[in-house]
């Protein structure tokens, strides 16, 4: 595999498995930018970062706000930064299930990513990689058959798009599960995002840009709950490798423990 070098933003790098990628990426010799809402943590983590003699910058980001997504975007370009890679890390898992649930959780999980990657886009360099933080239960299998056809294959964009707004309002209509939609929020967000990688993958080809997805398994975070299997260094494994892919590496695919899993 060929040597990686540039800078690598990940975003939700402040805990868990965002900050466990930053430290494999950082030990990697790469530069790496650690976005995170919350700046007394986000500085915090990435002062720990550089105990360990690593090359960390931290970036304030919230990924449901597009003013902070456009200052970030306008920081870097002041700066002539350019990214080697992309990792959409940031993620949200709700308790309950309502239409505020489903309209928190698609705004982290799904539209943030989206709105992170169309605005960062210009900042990428040639055969750069972009990393979505996908799971398991974004995995089509077990969805109902007609709810599975309007994601494989994954719509346009905007069809993409419309197909999860209209999700909030069947939650807050009360007419969900009549549709077809699972009762999970975060199931449906990573349903999405898997699409939206599919159809980033084929929309940047011709930039020779690496897209993909990788389910980090079920890790002991914050998120996942004591009783998870994996560590964050298992975890986040597939993401640093999928962060580092060669330039001749896959793209469009969805990875666990760096192996192609069905979407």
């Amino acid at each position: 595999m060929a040597k990686v070098t540039g800078t690598i933003l990940v975003t939700g790098g402040n805990r868990g498995l965002g900050l466990e990628a930053c430290r494999q990426l950082g030990r990697l010799g790469l530069k790496v930018l650690l976005a995170a809402r919350d700046i007394a943590s986000g500085a915090e983590a990435t002062s720990a970062m550089h105990s360990e003699g690593l090359d960390v910058t931290f970036e304030p980001l919230d990924v449901t706000s597009q003013e902070s997504i456009d200052n970030l975007a306008d920081r870097l370009g002041r700066q002539s930064v350019r990214l080697a890679a992309l990792v959409n890390n940031a993620g949200i898992a709700l308790d309950g299930f309502d239409a505020s649930v489903a309209e928190r959780t698609l705004a982290v999980n799904f539209f943030g990513a989206m709105h992170v990657t169309d605005r960062l886009l210009p900042l990428m360099e040639q055969s750069g990689r972009i990393v979505m933080v996908s799971s398991g239960a974004g995995e089509l299998e077990g969805l109902a058959p007609a709810l599975r056809r309007r994601f494989d294959p994954p719509p346009s964009k905007e069809e993409l798009v419309s197909l999860l707004r209209s999700f909030v309002e069947d939650v807050r209509g009360g007419e969900y599960a009549r549709k077809g939609w699972p009762g999970s929020a975060y199931r449906v967000s990573k349903v999405g995002l898997n699409a939206l990688t599919r159809l980033l993958a084929e929309e940047l080809k011709e930039r020779h840009l690496l897209v993909n997805a990788v389910c980090p398994g079920w890790v002991r975070t914050r998120m996942g709950g004591a009783q998870a299997p994996r560590g964050v260094e298992e975890g986040a494994d597939t993401l640093v490798w999928a962060a580092t892919l060669p330039p001749e590496g896959p793209t469009g695919g969805f990875f666990r423990d760096r192996r192609a899993i069905p979407w």
